[in-house]
């Protein structure tokens, strides 16, 4: 099919459903079922279809717009997440409208209260901070998919990325390599259920599975979430004596800058210690050495969101759903 030249009729034949069906889960009109809107939703993605929002936001009453709140736009990894919602937004007909929290508990629960006062459709929310909405802004019956950890109780329909196990297959890729020491560089709090923790938390499973205690000494916290912070944790990793072969970096973006702080120091990766990160940022393989990371599916990630908050918007009725991204392991230079 061409896109573009898309009908409704091919997306009903596409999911297997009758014309009047793909109708209904377009223009909301009546209840369909989760499988059917599936599939529809599925047959839209699949065959490039075009909506039109004008003419059903004119008969829903609706904006055509949904919200999209993540901590930091200039981040490279959440820059790259808003291109794939705006995307996968723009094939159900939805435009995106973007907000920067700051990763504040004020700054997510400014952004529940900003979209209702604009009156978006729904709003997916990247949250860092906040443990519950509910007492600061009124949720109930406003279509809310969160992205991140806090999985808030299984209210919400949630998605997220597998940190325990892709930082531990991520640590077992470097033992994999021939790596005795290695070392963890985290955030510094540990005392609540955060991407901090969990990813912590993955890199001891992985050590203890493997029959190594491990060296609180090899976790190395950063002086801030900052490329600066990253460098200079690099520097201390280095000057350290703890004889360390290996890292597991957080993220990629942490990742780089403690390459950039071991190279201040005459360490070279991957020659001297091999490094991974997390996120398979663009930025990752075109780095110099190229990063080795952990890379959840991102356009699934996405879709997946998106799919929700078009499903939710329809039924806010529906029970939350909860999934977790699929992830590979991405071998580049700097485990070679």
């Amino acid at each position: 099919m061409k896109r573009g030249k898309v009908t409704m009729s091919d997306v009903a034949q596409l999911a297997g459903v009758s014309p009047m069906t793909v109708s209904n889960v377009i223009n909301n009109r009546v209840k369909v079922s989760d499988d059917a809107r599936e599939r529809v939703l599925a047959a839209i993605r699949e065959s490039g279809y075009q909506l039109n929002p004008s003419a059903r936001n004119l008969r829903s009453g609706r904006s055509g717009v949904i919200g999209l709140a993540v901590p930091q736009i200039g981040n490279a990894y959440f820059g790259m997440l808003a291109a794939l919602v705006i995307e996968e937004a723009r094939r159900h007909g939805y435009h995106v409208a973007v907000e920067q929290t700051g990763a504040l508990a004020k700054g997510e629960a400014a952004a529940i209260a900003q979209s209702r006062r604009l009156q978006l459709d729904g709003l997916i929310l990247s949250v860092v901070e906040i443990d519950s909405p509910a007492p600061l802004v009124p949720t109930q019956g406003y279509p809310i998919v969160l992205l991140g950890e806090q999985d808030l109780a299984g209210r919400f329909d949630h998605v997220t990325v597998p940190n325990e196990a892709g930082t531990a297959a991520a640590t077992e890729h470097l033992i994999d390599q021939g790596c005795e020491r290695i070392a963890v560089v985290t955030g510094g709090d540990l005392d609540r259920l955060t991407m901090i923790t969990r990813r912590y938390n993955g890199y001891r499973a992985a050590l203890e599975d493997r029959g190594i205690e491990p060296d609180p000494r090899l976790r190395f916290t950063l002086d801030a979430l900052s490329w600066e912070g990253a460098r200079s944790t690099g520097r201390r990793i280095a000057d350290s004596g703890l004889g360390v072969d290996g890292v597991v970096a957080f993220s990629d973006t942490v990742a780089m800058g403690v390459v950039r702080g071991l190279r201040d120091r005459g360490v070279s990766v991957p020659d001297d210690v091999r490094l991974i990160g997390f996120d398979n940022v663009p930025e990752s393989a075109v780095f110099i050495p190229s990063l080795s990371t952990v890379s959840p599916d991102h356009r699934w990630k996405a879709a997946k969101a998106v799919d929700l908050i078009v499903s939710r918007i329809a039924d806010p009725a529906l029970p939350p759903r909860q999934y977790t991204a699929p992830f590979a392991i991405i071998r580049r230079e700097s485990t070679a």
